[in-house]
């Protein structure tokens, strides 16, 4: 059985929810440390002008070093308006538009508190357009497992009784792979292969939030998020 560990983000990227189709079990790591140049409350769409980012504000001070969880939004700032008026004038001619701008005309008419909260509800929703409905998510904060960093990975493995940890590629740089082995559990770091797809707006352009294939391709979008099938390449 296979788990996957990431923290949360902000509408995430094809990687992200990649991993969680790999995984048997996935788990939200929202009770680490929150980083503020990273992606929890940020992500990129593409436009008529090239990429585009959508920030979420957060009330974090450059010296606080508080848990992901614990992060709150900044609604003095009329955020959701900016986020879905940008979707609905960059993606208004995709070919399913239709289908999933209720989703976010929904979301952004909701009062949000806690950063974690969006991250998870549009986790949730845009796992199940791409048809992984019944994942298995959990959050961390959740969990009856302490420890430090690699010895909770490992314990959180051993929670679901899982053989093999499905690591994103920046893993490489503080997982020793031999110390997780000496525990039964095996570590497979991701090697994502970016697709090509159809977008709008001329040139491909890689690694923007899944939302950015779901308006292009709709319900074919898992299958060439996992590279099962090839996106077609006209560029209108």
């Amino acid at each position: 059985m296979i788990i996957g560990i990431l923290q949360p983000g902000y509408l995430p990227w094809l990687g992200f929810f990649e991993q969680m189709c790999r995984s048997d079990v996935f788990v939200i790591y929202d009770d680490v440390q929150y980083d503020k140049e990273g992606w929890r409350n940020r992500n990129r769409i593409k436009t008529v002008n090239g990429v585009q980012w959508l920030t979420v504000p957060v009330l974090v001070k450059f010296s606080e070093r508080l848990l992901i969880a614990d992060v709150r939004i900044n609604n003095e700032v009329n955020w959701r308006k900016k986020h879905l008026a940008s979707l609905k004038q960059n993606y208004a001619k995709a070919p399913f538009y239709k289908e999933y701008i209720e989703l976010f005309d929904e979301a952004y008419s909701r009062p949000w508190d806690l950063l974690v909260d969006i991250d998870l509800y549009f986790i949730t929703k845009l796992a199940e357009c791409l048809g992984m409905e019944g994942k298995m998510i959990y959050r961390s904060s959740a969990l009856p497992v302490e420890g430090g960093r690699i010895e909770r990975l490992i314990r959180l493995c051993k929670h679901f009784g899982t053989d093999t940890f499905y690591e994103g590629a920046a893993g490489r740089s503080y997982i020793d792979a031999e110390v997780f082995l000496k525990q039964g559990i095996r570590v497979e770091f991701q090697d994502y292969q970016h697709p090509v797809y159809h977008q709008l707006y001329g040139d491909f352009i890689s690694r923007l939030s899944v939302i950015d294939l779901l308006f292009n391709h709709g319900r074919e979008s898992l299958s060439i998020l996992t590279n099962q099938k090839k996106g077609r390449l006209s560029n209108p």
